[in-house]
């Protein structure tokens, strides 16, 4: 699958290296909104999230693949929307590096005892920027 977008701008580029938190929303079987803060990396061009297999977050996204994420800064508004896809198992290395060094954690330890651990990876499909969609 292939993104429809460009890459984000310098500026952008740069949060996205540097903010902690996004808020990912995704769509609930009744088909309101669930919406949580997560710990994220961007890279290749890809949104990547650690969860439990087993969080709402997830469960969600086996039904339904479209999410929304933004960062926290609302007065200069860094929006997303896009497909997640559930990576089960061979993590690429990469990534596990890019969240050890931005947060000094193992995104693949399971948070409790038999838990397993799910990537997202998130295809931009239009990147919503200072209020203008592209």
């Amino acid at each position: 699958m292939s993104d429809l977008v460009n890459e984000p701008g310098p500026a952008v580029s740069l949060r996205l290296a540097e903010e902690k938190n996004v808020w990912l929303c995704t769509v609930r079987p009744d088909g309101s909104a669930h919406v949580t803060p997560v710990w994220f990396v961007y890279r290749n061009s890809r949104w990547w999230i650690g969860s439990d297999h087993n969080s709402v977050k997830v469960r969600n996204i086996r039904k339904e693949r479209r999410v929304s994420l933004a960062l926290e800064d609302g007065r200069f508004p860094v929006v997303a929307e896009g497909e997640a896809t559930l990576i089960r198992e061979g993590f690429p290395r990469q990534i596990l590096t890019a969240f050890e060094q931005k947060y000094g954690w193992d995104v693949s330890a399971p948070t409790h005892p038999g838990g397993k651990r799910v990537l997202l990876e998130v295809h931009v499909r239009r990147w919503l920027l200072a209020g203008t969609a592209q």
